[in-house]
């Protein structure tokens, strides 16, 4: 008897995990599944805006020169006579956004070697969450604070006669300490990975901190730093509200960050508020603006891609 109890035990138990194994599987499948249709949510948005973009540019350029537009230098649309010149706003956008990606490297890379080599475990814990709040402060926000509080220091400074209201010095300071916490937390994190048998190695030989840091870390790191500076900047060159509410929007080639400019994503914003009839051809000059938009930051992510393709290292 005691036999067919211990029989019927092992019976139970293997129909335990039998249960267990089939639970298991339907619940990977089902996540399987689930990650599939993400994706392709993902894949299939990316398509659909492509395409909406190519659709409506293309009739924008079967009325204006590709040529003109990309190589022109002055941009008035919504005046007559109708200039189609995207110079302009590229300038604007790159003047902004290389503003931006300066200090935004600067104080990240800084913050970042500080945090990985400098900073006691405690601190850090408390330091890296403080940073990482700065990307969640709505934009508009920055944007305020950009013309109410940097330009009239910047009036201060170059004086009144030569920082208008709405400039882009203002507008690329704010955007840098908005995408600040970007560089920072993923340079910190590909810091971090590099193995500390390089440093002891270097610290053997003499190193000092900031060396070991400088010519040892850094170099280990290089792709991810500027993996994380080539998001950022791409992150730069698509904002909105900040050049939007303290740039201005006078389409003005130049390289005087103390003057105003405008952007391609505030000229984006400034044409779809709806004034504009739609179907236009001052419509779908916002679809033009925003595929070559999208195709400077494709090229970006590309760069991006390549450079850690490039000098990646890994560690065991």
């Amino acid at each position: 008897m005691s036999t067919t109890t211990g029989l019927e035990s092992n019976q139970v138990l293997l129909d335990r995990v039998a249960r267990r194994r089939r639970r298991q599987r339907i619940e990977q499948a089902i996540v399987t599944w689930l990650l599939r249709v993400a994706a392709l949510i993902s894949i299939l948005t990316t398509i659909g805006i492509v395409i909406i973009l190519v659709a409506q540019s293309v009739g924008f350029f079967a009325e204006v020169s590709v040529w003109d537009f990309l190589t022109g230098t002055e941009w008035a649309p919504l005046f007559k006579p109708q200039k189609f010149g995207v110079l302009s706003l590229v300038g604007g956008t790159l003047l902004v956004a290389g503003i931006a990606g300066i200090v935004s490297l600067t104080l990240g890379l800084g913050a970042a070697i500080f945090l990985s080599e400098y900073a006691p475990e405690k601190l850090r814990r408390v330091l890296k969450p403080i940073l990482e709040v700065l990307a969640g402060i709505p934009t508009v926000v920055y944007g305020y604070f950009a013309l109410t509080f940097i330009t009239p220091i910047l009036q201060n400074v170059f004086g009144a006669d030569r920082v208008i209201v709405f400039n882009a010095l203002s507008a690329g300071l704010v955007m840098g300490l908005m995408i600040m916490p970007m560089v920072s937390t993923l340079s910190e994190d590909a810091m971090v990975a590099v193995p500390r048998s390089l440093r002891d190695a270097a610290y053997a030989l003499g190193a000092t901190r900031f060396e070991v840091a400088t010519r040892v870390v850094i170099p280990a790191a290089l792709s991810g730093i500027v993996a994380s500076f080539i998001l950022a900047i791409s992150r730069a060159v698509g904002e909105t509200m900040i050049v939007k509410i303290a740039a201005g929007a006078t389409p003005n080639l130049t390289l005087n960050p103390l003057e105003s400019i405008q952007t391609m994503t505030a000229y984006i914003v400034q044409v779809s508020l709806g004034e504009t009839p739609q179907g236009s051809l001052e419509y779908k000059t916002i679809f033009a603006v925003g595929l070559l938009l999208f195709v400077m930051t494709l090229v970006m992510n590309i760069v991006g891609r390549w450079v850690i393709s490039r000098f990646r290292q890994v560690y065991e």
